[in-house]
């Protein structure tokens, strides 16, 4: 049986490479070597009763409702307009700073990633907008593509992101608590990307020009004016959503739903929400949802059948052989997902490799919330890796000719950079997601762990 669980791994991997969708592939691939371990009498088939009540439990958790509640929301505010009246208002108020452009792509990413939630939508419309005014009044064009990028990927860390509620659901974890974690996170990570504009505008003031006098059509009270009018809606959007769900009032779920309706809201105020608007909308929400309750049955029938041949022992067993315990596990797990996001998007990951660490970092007494946050960082990798990353397809999809392949993956990289940085300091600082914990709890081995201290912070089981 011990050899059984390493090649239904292998298998599921060999499934991917051929190109069959990971729904199915999970799916499969479960089913196939529960076939072959009942003939060889290695698995016993009764585990399969429970599927019918997994996946009955799937479509019941209300937890997953929060998808399609913040996935409409988002596709009716992009619809709606708010991006390119974001970009135009906050471009005219750092206009005058170099690198003023760079540092509006970068706010308006965090404004769009805290109410729309979707990578490619804010990559795309950013992109639109924003990219052909950076090349026309002179920015680098490595540097106005790689900041246009990373902005919109900060919807994959900054609350109601669509990726914490999964990793929320495989780790047990409460949605509200991950949201609250990762938080600060997010807000780092964007802070981290303006350091890094201001860093080229001292190194290379050419690369990041302010905008010429005759471009800056708003001045004084107009500009005050604007500002206002346009920044107050999402920002009250954001309260009504995320305020709601951290100070306990809303459930996650429920701050989807009010999120969906506030949006329905702000889009008929703008007088820019049409039927065939509200029904693209509608039809892609649908399509998201439905492959995300697919995988998670796939997952579901692949995990059954992966622990009915022991294979969690067989992964507990593989990481227990790592030196430096916890810390050194942590190590392995990013490293993981890091090489992982070459090759698959976020939902693959967070369905297929946290169902097999997440009950590993249980054991060791990881905190779920910091756990899935600095899983969250480091998923955001897999819109930024050259040369299969999303978000450098989603931009290159719209950039003018003008733009090749190669500036976009070179302008990527310092913000990959940065990426990883911040995984290393959520690993390094656990406060910055547990602000509950004590704050010289700089380091891992200063984390509470039910373990044996004389174990190299291994489980006393694992000894």
């Amino acid at each position: 049986m011990a050899n059984l669980a390493p090649l239904m791994f292998l298998g599921l991997v060999a499934f991917l490479l051929l190109g069959y969708p990971v729904a199915f592939a999970l799916a499969a691939n479960g089913l196939v070597f529960a076939g072959i371990g009942i003939a060889a009498g290695l698995f016993d088939v009764s585990l399969l009763h429970a599927l019918p009540e997994r996946v009955y439990g799937i479509v019941a958790n209300p937890t997953l409702l929060a998808i399609p509640f913040f996935t409409f929301m988002g596709l009716i505010l992009e619809r709606s307009g708010m991006a390119e009246d974001l970009l135009d208002t906050v471009g005219q108020l750092f206009g005058s700073m170099r690198g003023g452009l760079a540092y509006a792509v970068v706010l308006v990413g965090g404004l769009l990633a805290a109410t729309t939630g979707v990578v490619a939508a804010t990559v795309i419309a950013m992109g639109l907008i924003s990219l052909p005014v950076m090349l026309r009044y002179g920015y680098d064009k490595r540097l106005a593509a790689g900041v246009i990028a990373a902005s919109g990927t900060l919807a994959q860390i900054v609350p109601p992101s669509l990726v914490l509620i999964v990793l929320a659901d495989q780790l047990g974890a409460s949605v509200g608590d991950m949201y609250k974690g990762a938080l600060i996170p997010g807000l780092t990570l964007l802070a981290l990307y303006l350091a890094f504009v201001f860093l080229v505008t001292l190194v290379r003031p050419a690369a990041a020009p302010a905008l010429p006098a005759f471009a800056r059509t708003l001045h004084g009270p107009a500009l005050l004016l604007r500002v206002f009018t346009t920044l107050l809606p999402p920002l009250v959007l954001i309260f009504l959503v995320l305020g709601t769900i951290f100070l306990g009032v809303a459930t996650p779920t429920e701050g989807g739903a009010m999120g969906a309706a506030g949006a329905l809201l702000l889009a008929l105020a703008r007088g820019r929400l049409s039927r065939l608007q509200l029904m693209q909308a509608m039809d892609s929400t649908t399509r998201l949802t439905t492959f995300v309750i697919f995988i998670l049955v796939g997952s579901t029938v692949f995990a059954l059948v992966f622990r009915g041949m022991d294979g969690d022992v067989w992964v507990e067993h593989l990481f227990s052989q790592l030196p430096g315990g916890v810390l050194g596990f942590l190590i392995m797990v990013n490293l993981l997902v890091f090489v992982l996001a070459f090759f698959l998007d976020f939902f693959e990951i967070a369905f297929i490799v946290v169902p097999l660490v997440g009950p590993i970092a249980a054991k060791l007494g990881i905190d779920p919330i910091w756990f899935g946050v600095m899983l969250a960082v480091n998923m955001q990798t897999a819109f930024m890796h050259p040369p299969f990353g999303f978000a450098l397809f989603y931009l290159k999809s719209v950039a003018p000719k003008n733009i090749h392949t190669a500036d976009i993956y070179w302008g990527a990289l310092p913000f990959l950079a940065i990426q990883v940085l911040m995984v290393a300091l959520v690993l390094a600082f656990p406060q910055i997601v547990l602000r509950d914990a004590p704050m010289d709890a700089g380091s891992v081995s200063e984390i509470p762990l039910d373990v044996d201290p004389d174990a190299n912070f291994l489980p006393r089981e694992w000894r």
